[in-house]
């Protein structure tokens, strides 16, 4: 059932029936995306995002994940592993442009 939900979800995003640009997300909440990046992700994943807990979300080792799949990944977590889901806290469309920022490098 996991599965399936996870493939319904990827096919959906693929479809682009959640694409997001800059522009569709205010600044503050682009500050604010930013922050729980570094602070709340960054406590698994590294302070600077190269790797702890969790792997490094640099630009070079998601270079082969398209965006769609990473911010699936963000809302939906990876079922047995630290990976805990977010979307309590950001929708569908943030998740695709944190994604974006990180395929971009944010530390970079």
């Amino acid at each position: 059932m996991t599965n399936t939900v996870f493939l319904i979800t990827a096919a959906l995003l693929a479809l682009g029936v959640c694409t997001a640009t800059a522009a569709e997300i205010h600044p503050q909440r682009q500050a604010e995306l930013f922050y729980l990046l570094k602070h709340d992700c960054g406590s698994c994943h590294g302070m600077r995002l190269e790797g702890g807990l969790g792997p490094a979300l640099t630009a070079k080792r998601l270079a082969p994940y398209g965006s769609e799949f990473l911010a699936l990944t963000i809302i939906q977590g990876r079922p047995g592993t630290p990976m805990p889901p977010w979307r309590p806290f950001i929708t569908e469309q943030e998740a695709l442009w944190l994604a974006g920022q990180l395929k971009q490098g944010v530390n970079q």
